[in-house]
């Protein structure tokens, strides 16, 4: 699992970056172009691409999704003490012809041969963490995966606010979930608690006069983290070589939301 363990350093090097250099990734990243397609009133593509490139491999966009994110609480009143819950999904994608034999699987309940996405996220949406799998790796697995990559969050996590509310679909299995995140780490389960969202049954639809599909408002926080994917042509697919690299590129799109919150407020 050592794919997604990135190293977090301070992003002193996104400073002193040119500005074009990042229009360019945004650019790359909304619109699915290939890197030397980019416009040409941009940078040289090979400048934009050694930018992210640098920047990827020093854990630098992880780092800055963290602030931005801390930030984005801030600004609406929700500090980092305040944690109430988190919401975990997990959604599989296609692979592409570039795609490397590690990040290749085929999840069977799908019909889809690729990666497998899991976010965490808080009540506006947006990542905790965020982990990609190959996807026949089950949706409890890959959270167990993210959830072990990330301990040091919860071991930071003081012992006297309330336990962090992780809400699943009913694909989980709480059990399994806790008994394997216990032999990881022991305490873990005095920083945070599962809980299965909400699925109404048939006899509560008839009595509210609805059929088929029926929204849950805590799922559907999760539903509308999807929907932002989709916006970003780069991750309509899997068009990464490595699973590593793919999460980045998740990391970059939610990047890209934060700023446009943080800059319009």
């Amino acid at each position: 699992m050592s794919h997604c363990c990135p190293t977090r350093r301070r992003p002193d090097r996104l400073v002193g970056a040119n500005g074009k250099s990042k229009s360019g990734i945004f650019y790359q990243l909304k619109n699915g172009c290939n890197w030397c397609d980019l416009p040409k009133d941009l940078p040289p593509y090979s400048t934009v691409f050694w930018h992210y490139k640098q920047w990827r491999s020093d854990g630098v966009l992880e780092s800055i999704q963290s602030n931005l994110h801390e930030q984005a609480r801030q600004q609406v009143k929700k500090n980092k003490s305040g944690l109430a819950y988190s919401s975990s999904t997990s959604v599989a994608v296609k692979n592409t012809c570039n795609a490397s034999v590690e990040s290749k699987g085929f999840c069977h309940y799908k019909c889809t041969n690729g990666i497998k996405r899991h976010l965490a996220i808080d009540t506006l949406g947006l990542p905790f963490f965020t982990h990609c799998t190959p996807a026949n790796v089950s949706d409890d697995q890959g959270l167990i995966e993210m959830l072990s990559c990330n301990l040091d969050y919860f071991r930071a996590k003081p012992v006297n606010i309330p336990k962090i509310t992780i809400l699943l679909d009913h694909g989980y299995h709480p059990d399994k979930l806790i008994q394997a995140l216990q032999q990881v780490y022991p305490q873990i389960m005095t920083k945070i608690r599962f809980e299965l969202a909400p699925k109404p049954t048939k006899a509560e639809k008839a009595r509210q006069g609805k059929t088929g599909f029926f929204p849950v408002a805590a799922r559907w926080l999760v539903e509308r983290s999807n929907a932002w994917m989709e916006r970003c042509k780069s991750l309509v697919k899997n068009f990464e070589r490595t699973l590593s690299h793919a999460t980045v590129k998740l990391n970059l799109c939610f990047i890209r939301l934060m700023l446009k919150r943080l800059t319009s407020a």
